[in-house]
């Protein structure tokens, strides 16, 4: 074992480098960055949709990337499905949710596969995927249809056999957001959320997948919120008696511990990026993901690698941590098999976002050919976890298909006029696009003959109107509409959250 007093400077560095991520701008792997990783010995990148344009150029990125951080390579991507994917080329994969209301272990299986081998040919081997947390709040500003549903049994299920699928494809899954990010109305990417349930409570409902993940999962993400019945002190992700006393001690949890991003507000504003870092390493994390600028990076490793010479990081328990990274990185190797079956895997994905297709109320078809009138929020811009929207005209032009549309746009759902439409005799569709809630101005006025729900699902429970709902705004999401549209597929999803069993509301 070594001893600290045996490291020089540079040693020091080099172990603090190899317990973070980075993430880069740009679509190359330019010198500066080469060269700073080189200097720090570090071995894990994530990559983000900025980074990547088509399959050759990212090929490159990530062999370059290989060839400048070694054999055990970490090169991990946000590949869920649903709205928060990065390689959007490849098969796109129903959200967790869509899979939740298809309710079959063996399609999430398949999902997770294909999901792992179109990104194992693009140089990726770990997927910061599946979701565990149970959106059990309806207000939730960044779970919603990310997540499999809100009871923890099924949950685990689903993902489990998502994870399966992965892992027998050879691309390492990341669970998360460990303890449970489902009942906030907070998003942690831009402040502090906290979750205040009685202990028992959060082992019945948000702790529960996880526990049951812990012996298949290789690693967790941690959540940027505070659970003051567990710590009132400080959010999981550095909190000792989350990561170290409940799951390394009490659940004897094997696998990786790694932060979500340490750029977040919950965090970076709140406590500073290097502070954070170590005392999330102290409190039992592997990894930090440490995915702000070169600034807040050399700040992070700064702060680590002090703390390493301080002794205030043991250098034994570092040690340990990268040994479990190794052995990630070895389980998991990084490489690019030729992606053979693109045809097939279109073709299980599809699948999910048919079998996904849900009816809300007793939603009517127009006639073929009908005039319709389709209104739609004017294109939908990505909020840094998801990816864009659909654009209005994809939404139009995917209608046009089987009716007359005229399309008709707004920016501001709060201000849109409803009763400002003409009463023509046109079948109104609302596709609603985003993520966002509606505000009472819409709840109370917008009268739609039928609701297409393209995102959060939740929406659906906003409108008084019929509703479809697809989970996800893909391609496929859209073919799957018009086939119900043109009476060739049933809605036949049942969504896995509470709310739905009633009719919309009626406002009066």
């Amino acid at each position: 074992m070594t001893d600290k007093n045996d490291l020089n400077p540079n040693d020091v560095r080099q172990l603090a480098g190899q317990l973070i991520m980075i993430r880069f701008p740009g679509t190359e792997l330019d010198a500066a960055t080469a060269g700073f990783i080189k200097a720090n010995g570090i071995r894990a990148v994530c990559l983000f949709r900025g980074n990547m344009t088509d399959a050759t150029q990212l090929s490159k990125l990530t062999a370059d990337l290989r060839a400048v951080m070694g054999p055990e390579s970490l090169i991990a991507i946000d590949q869920e499905g649903g709205a928060v994917v990065r390689a959007t080329w490849v098969p796109a994969p129903p959200s967790a949710m869509g899979l939740g209301a298809a309710d079959d272990a063996g399609l999430a299986q398949r999902t997770g596969a294909a999901v792992a081998r179109a990104i194992k040919s693009l140089g990726f081997n770990w997927n910061f995927a599946p979701v565990l947390d149970l959106n059990n709040n309806p207000y939730n500003p960044v779970i919603a249809e990310r997540s499999f549903g809100a009871d923890p049994q099924r949950a685990a299920e689903l993902a489990l056999a998502w994870m399966a699928g992965s892992h027998a494809e050879g691309v390492a899954c990341c669970v998360k957001h460990f303890p449970g990010h489902g009942d906030t109305n907070v998003d942690s990417h831009r402040d502090l959320p906290t979750v205040d349930k009685p202990v028992l409570e959060l082992e019945r409902m948000e702790l529960a997948p996880f526990r049951t993940a812990a012996a298949h999962a290789p690693a967790m993400m941690t959540a940027h919120i505070v659970y003051p019945t567990l710590d009132a002190d400080n959010p999981a992700t550095m909190s000792r008696a989350i990561l170290h006393d409940l799951l390394r001690d009490q659940w004897q949890y094997r696998g990786i511990i790694i932060t979500d991003g340490m750029d977040m507000h919950a965090i970076a504003h709140r406590y500073g990026v290097g502070n954070a870092a170590v005392r999330a390493l102290t409190a039992g994390a592997d990894m930090v993901m440490a995915l702000g600028t070169p600034q807040t990076q050399e700040e992070t490793l700064a702060a680590i690698a002090a703390a390493i010479a301080s002794g205030e990081l043991p250098i034994d328990e570092v040690q340990q941590r990268l040994a479990r990274l190794a052995a990630l990185a070895r389980d998991y190797p990084c490489s690019q098999p030729p992606y053979l079956i693109d045809a097939a895997d279109r073709v299980v994905m599809a699948e999910g976002w048919r079998r996904a297709l849900t009816a809300h109320g007793d939603p009517q078809r127009p006639a073929p050919g009908a005039k319709l009138r389709l209104v739609v929020r004017q294109d939908v811009v990505s909020d840094g976890v998801s990816e864009a929207g659909v654009p209005a005209a994809r939404v139009a032009d995917s209608l046009r298909r089987l009716y007359d549309v005229e399309l008709l746009t707004y920016a501001d759902a709060d201000a849109f006029d409803w009763t400002a439409l003409p009463q023509d005799g046109r079948f109104t569709i609302l596709a609603s696009t985003s993520r966002l809630r509606y505000g009472e101005h819409a709840r109370r006025t917008w009268r739609p003959d039928l609701h297409l729900a393209l995102w959060n699902p939740y929406q659906a429970l906003d409108i008084a109107a019929p509703a479809l709902l697809t989970y996800g705004f893909a391609a496929p999401a859209l073919d799957a509409v018009n086939d119900w549209f043109a009476g060739e597929l049933p809605a036949s999803g049942r969504t896995p959250v509470p709310g739905f069993g009633a009719p919309p509301p009626t406002h009066t």
